[in-house]
């Protein structure tokens, strides 16, 4: 982000200035209110909310969710509590920026009720291009009304109308990454890389849909005004109500990112194979493999998660035998001859559409997560057929839960060999592949397309 302003400029146009200098090249915004639209004065109760929504958030991975679900988010009208999620996540995308900015113009940390004022202010001016005096102005009356914010509301006024007079300054992506992680990756995949992963961090993902088979993805791009990806994959900026969407009714296609279709293309099963998914919910995966043909089995422990497969299954017009069990619990003789196990993890490679798990994990989720994964690794080896396959994958950036995991699972288990993968047969990026042949997918990857879900993934065969 850059400073300055020419005089004579309308604050309207200096919030333009700025928000586009923060935010690079501009894609489709999420909900917000236009400066000529009546709802451009979304009210206190709004922000207000979008502050219990990003602190939410910042408590535990599954706070802001929760939060939503809830009073008083749940009382709002539609529109403010599309706006209310809207700012949070803006906020959450860009929580190291922000606060970059405000550390300038701060002499020392106000209480946690005033940053989250002038973060849930800065996020709408900077980001999402919410008009300044509205910005400013609720965000005055939002420290006003409590007794507990009121001695700084003429701080906070200063504050956001001091970024709006100068400009917000120079920030950097990477400060958007808590510096574990930062740390991590970078010694993991290089400098380079880390700058790739931190721009990611500041952009709402587009929308990625699966086709069921039969459907054909340059169609189906056509109606959702997207385009089809390498592998069958169909990308749309299109926002708002996916239920309203073309084709959703007739069962044409599901929403999963482009990342996550790659391990069940990479498993490759054929019409009539049995397949068995551990781990199965929310069932993005599930259904490619029953929609391929396979008769297949799904596995979850969480009887509620399983609830939204079952419903995606009858809008789809595919069956699968379902169980809520944990897999390692789960007492079955039977062996299949393709298994997937998408195992539990930190989930780190999903910031692009949930910013919250980048300040939720902890560096010690992933040493209790590994252990996990080992565990159910060893679970899935025991259903696989001679000659069958398994594909292990993760949506985590941490080697730990990957790559790791995989050379220990081979040195315990030498009646399983590597199936080197093909990233243009399965929809992958070309520099995702790695030597050993397994599959390293990075957000920063497919730049230009937009990016995708961070991912490992590796195909195994148990030798016949």
């Amino acid at each position: 982000m850059s400073g300055g302003t020419p005089k004579g400029k309308s604050s309207a146009a200096r919030g333009r200035r700025i928000a586009e200098k923060a935010r690079g090249p501009r894609r489709e915004p999420a909900p917000r209110p236009a400066a000529d639209d009546p709802h451009a004065d979304i009210g206190v109760e709004a922000r207000l909310v979008a502050g219990l929504l990003l602190n939410a958030a910042l408590e535990k991975r599954t706070g802001l969710d929760e939060a939503l679900s809830q009073s008083p988010a749940r009382d709002l009208p539609p529109q403010d509590r599309a706006f209310a999620r809207a700012v949070a996540m803006a906020a959450l995308r860009r929580l190291g920026e922000i606060d970059q900015i405000l550390e300038r113009r701060l002499q020392k940390a106000p209480p946690l009720a005033v940053m989250t004022i002038l973060r849930i202010a800065l996020a709408q001016t900077l980001v999402l291009e919410t008009p300044a005096f509205a910005a400013v102005s609720t965000a005055v009356k939002l420290a006003e009304r409590d007794p507990k914010t009121r001695p700084y509301k003429n701080l906070v006024n200063a504050v956001l109308r001091g970024v709006g007079r100068d400009g917000p300054g120079l920030t950097t992506a990477e400060a958007n990454l808590p510096d574990w992680l930062a740390q991590r990756w970078k010694a993991t995949y290089g400098e380079a890389a880390l700058i790739g992963l931190a721009l990611a961090t500041r952009e709402e993902p587009a929308t990625d849909l699966t086709a069921k088979p039969g459907v054909d993805p340059a169609e189906l791009a056509a109606s959702v005004e997207g385009e089809a990806l390498p592998g069958g994959t169909v990308r749309t900026g299109k926002r708002g109500d996916v239920a309203s969407w073309p084709g959703f009714e007739a069962g044409d296609w599901w929403v999963q990112d482009a990342a996550a279709a790659v391990p069940a293309r990479l498993l490759a099963v054929k019409a009539g194979e049995t397949a068995l998914d551990l781990c199965a919910a929310p069932g993005g995966k599930t259904l490619q493999l029953a929609a391929a043909g396979a008769e297949v089995t799904a596995l979850d422990r969480s009887e509620a998660r399983l609830k939204r497969l079952r419903q995606n299954f009858e809008r789809m017009n595919l069956k699968a035998e379902v169980v809520a069990v944990p897999a390692e619990d789960w007492e079955d003789d039977r062996a299949f001859d393709a298994v997937l196990l998408d195992a539990p993890c930190t989930a780190t490679g999903t910031y692009r559409r949930n910013p919250e798990v980048l300040r939720a994990t902890r560096p010690a989720d992933v040493a209790k997560l590994a252990d996990v994964q080992h565990r159910l690794l060893d679970a899935a080896a025991g259903k696989v057929k001679p000659g069958g396959r398994l594909v292990y994958c993760v949506c985590s950036l941490e080697r730990e839960e990957g790559e790791t995991q995989v050379i220990a699972f081979l040195r315990r288990n030498p009646a399983f060999r590597t199936v080197a993968a093909v990233p243009a047969e399965v929809g992958a990026p070309d520099e995702a592949l790695t030597p050993e042949g397994w599959l390293r997918i990075l957000p920063s990857q497919w730049a230009e397309k937009g990016g995708l879900d961070g991912f490992f993934a590796a195909k195994l065969e148990r030798i016949a």
